[in-house]
C-alpha cells in the first residue's frame, strides 16, 4: 500500500526551495544563491583566462557560446518536462482510478515537476552567468533563436517570429509583446556619450508615456546596443527583430524594419547619427534608421528622431 506523502510547510521558503522541498528527493537541491554564485563563478574564470592574453579578441565569441549553451540546456529540460506534461494528460485521460493508475500518474508528476526545476536551477547560472559577462564587458547576451523568461536581475527577451505569431493569434503568452510597442533604431556609430544620454533620456520619456511598453530593436552595435543595455536594466521586454543576412542578404536590415512594423508599434524612435564625434566628424545618416523613420511617418506612426540637447529641450516629432 502507498504511503501518504508527508507534509511539507514552505510558507518561510523562497519560491525556489519551496519547490525543490516539494519533490521530496533525499538528496540535496543547490539553493537559488548557490547556483547563482555558480554562473558568476564560471564566467569569471573564463575572463580571466580570455581576457589576459591573445584570445581577447575573441572575448565575445566565447563567452556568448558558453552562455548559449547554458540556454541550450534550459531550452532541452523544457522539452522534455512538456513530453512529460503530455504523458501526464494522457494518464489522466485514461484513469480508472486503480492504484497502479494512481502510482503512474504520481511518478509522471514528479518528473515533470523535477525537470521543470532542473530548467529553473540552470536559467539561474545562465543569467548569473550572462550578467558577469555584461558588468565585465558592456555587451548584453541574447540568444539567436527564441525567447528567454525575464527573472529577477534580467529583461524579458522575446524573438520578434514569435512575437508576430502571438500578436497574430491574439492570446497573452511569454512570447506576445503586449499593445504597446516601441521600435528603436540607430546608427552603429551612436556610442559617444552624449548619444547615451540622449538615449537614455527617449527611453525613459517613452517608458513614462506607456509604463507597460516593449522595446523592438534588430541588437546592431552601437545605439542599439545602449538601448538594450537600458531595457536589461530597467527590466522591460525586448523583442529582437534580427537581420538574417544568410536569407535576405543587403535588404536584411529593412526586413527587420518590417518586423517591427508589423508589431504595430506605438512609437518609433529613431537616431540616425551619432551626436557626438561621429556628427562632427560628417558622417552620413543611417540608412536603415532613416528607412525605418519614413516607413512610419507613411504607416502614420508617431515618429520622434533624437537630437542634441541643444536643439530641443523635449522629444521634437520626425520631420521629415
Amino acid at each position: 500500500m502507498r504511503t501518504a506523502p508527508s507534509f511539507f510547510n514552505t510558507a518561510d521558503l523562497d519560491g525556489f526551495d519551496a519547490r525543490t522541498a516539494a519533490l521530496q528527493d533525499p538528496r540535496p537541491h543547490p539553493t537559488e544563491p548557490q547556483l547563482v554564485q555558480l554562473g558568476r563563478s564560471l564566467m569569471t574564470e573564463v575572463l580571466d583566462v580570455v581576457l589576459a592574453g591573445a584570445l581577447e579578441d575573441h572575448a565575445s565569441t566565447i563567452c556568448e557560446t558558453l552562455i548559449g549553451g547554458l540556454h541550450a540546456g534550459v531550452q532541452r529540460l523544457e522539452r522534455d518536462a512538456d513530453r512529460e506534461r503530455e504523458a501526464l494528460a494522457n494518464l489522466l485521460h485514461d484513469f480508472d482510478g486503480s492504484e497502479v493508475a494512481d502510482v503512474d500518474l504520481q511518478e509522471a508528476k514528479t518528473r515533470a515537476d523535477a525537470l521543470d526545476v532542473a530548467a529553473a536551477a540552470l536559467e539561474f547560472v545562465r543569467d548569473a552567468a550572462a550578467e558577469t559577462y555584461g558588468s565585465a564587458t558592456g555587451e548584453v547576451w541574447s540568444p539567436w533563436r527564441g525567447s528567454v523568461r525575464g527573472g529577477a536581475t534580467s529583461a524579458a527577451q522575446i524573438d520578434a517570429q514569435s512575437a508576430l505569431r502571438s500578436r497574430e493569434a491574439r492570446r497573452r503568452s511569454q512570447t506576445d509583446p503586449g499593445d504597446a510597442v516601441v521600435a528603436f533604431r540607430a546608427s552603429p556609430r551612436s556610442d559617444a556619450p552624449e548619444d547615451a544620454r540622449r538615449i537614455f533620456d527617449a527611453l525613459n520619456w517613452a517608458r513614462a508615456e506607456w509604463p507597460d511598453m516593449s522595446l523592438a530593436l534588430t541588437d546592431a552595435k552601437g545605439g542599439e546596443r545602449l538601448a538594450k543595455r537600458w531595457a536589461q536594466q530597467k527590466g522591460v521586454r525586448l523583442v529582437l527583430a534580427k537581420p538574417d543576412f544568410a536569407r535576405f542578404g543587403r535588404a536584411a536590415p529593412f526586413r527587420a524594419n518590417d518586423q517591427m512594423l508589423a508589431l504595430s508599434p506605438v512609437c518609433v524612435l529613431v537616431l540616425p547619427e551619432s551626436l557626438g564625434r561621429a556628427a562632427a566628424a560628417g558622417a552620413p545618416p543611417f540608412g536603415p534608421a532613416m528607412n525605418l523613420a519614413d516607413e512610419a511617418r507613411r504607416r502614420g506612426v508617431r515618429c520622434v528622431r533624437i537630437a542634441p540637447r541643444s536643439q530641443a529641450d523635449r522629444l521634437d516629432p520626425w520631420l521629415g
